[in-house]
């Protein structure tokens, strides 16, 4: 296994590049692991998978076969050493925030929930996306961490506040001691969005003006990696202690699966991972 630093290139000293010998090529934030939890940002190369050929499709049973996503999954999940039992869930941009408690629980992937949250050693907590933002938490004080998948429903429906509330019911976990890490994700340089959201945020968030750049006629660039950012500090997250990797899925198509690019494009595409787990 190889790890390489390219500060250029991911635009943050809190990310570095992890590599193995399959090729597969992760991004992993510096400041989590340091604090003992392991984290991988997937991208797309070094897989089995025909989206093209060689992908690293690591979700969507329905456009894979199981064979293809379970031997890529297997490469990616070697990136972290060690042995791990990966809980996924069915998402469904909701709210909806799941508590895992043993690794018997996490072995299911059809629970319907926009996010996990757990504190037993060798779980490894799963975000499937393909433009969504992913969310990784963690609080070295009391062992606890989540993973979240925020597209712009979960994000109006502020699926953040709701993982943090229940990280701290369920593990006494304050948000004064997590640390996030904000990963790849539809960036407001690309990710255009209608009247229907503009408006729905409006009505929500009076001060949301500042997530919109217009473009046209009732279209305006959002973004969302920096909504959740905003809302997790306003939770009562230390924005230092908040790590957002700057790179695009819709703009980085050698590095990630894009659903706006290549849904339209292909008529399918892959699906990225973002994990985190604390091993004991």
């Amino acid at each position: 296994m190889e790890t390489i630093t390219d500060e250029l290139e991911l635009g943050s000293a809190d990310f570095f590049w992890r590599e193995n010998d399959d090729g597969v090529r992760a991004v992993v934030c510096a400041p989590l692991e340091r604090e003992g939890f392991a984290n991988a940002f997937s991208t797309r190369g070094g897989g089995v998978s025909p989206f093209p050929g060689g992908s690293l499709n690591l979700a969507g049973f329905d456009q894979d076969t199981a064979e293809n996503i379970l031997e890529n999954r297997r490469r990616f999940f070697s990136l972290l050493g060690g042995e791990w039992t990966f809980s996924g869930c069915w998402q469904v941009h909701g709210a909806q925030v799941r508590a895992v408690r043993n690794e018997a629980a996490a072995r299911s992937e059809r629970e319907h929930c926009d996010a996990q949250v757990t504190r037993t050693p060798g779980v490894l907590l799963g975000v499937k996306t393909a433009d969504c933002v992913p969310v990784l938490l963690a609080d070295a004080r009391t062992g606890a961490c989540a993973g979240v998948h925020a597209g712009w429903k979960g994000t109006l429906a502020e699926i953040v506040r709701h993982t943090l509330k229940r990280m701290q019911a369920e593990f006494g976990a304050e948000a004064v001691d997590v640390r996030a890490a904000v990963g790849p994700a539809a960036r407001a340089c690309c990710y255009e969005v209608g009247a229907e959201v503009i408006e729905a945020f409006r009505e929500k968030f009076p001060r949301s003006a500042d997530l919109f750049t217009p473009t046209r006629e009732g279209h305006a660039l959002v973004d969302l990696q920096r909504a959740n950012r905003e809302q997790l500090v306003e939770a009562g997250v230390r924005d230092e202690r908040i790590h957002t990797l700057p790179l695009c899925t819709i703009c980085r198509p050698e590095l990630f699966f894009s659903y706006r690019r290549e849904k339209k494009l292909y008529g399918r595409t892959g699906r990225l991972l973002s994990v985190i787990g604390r091993s004991s």
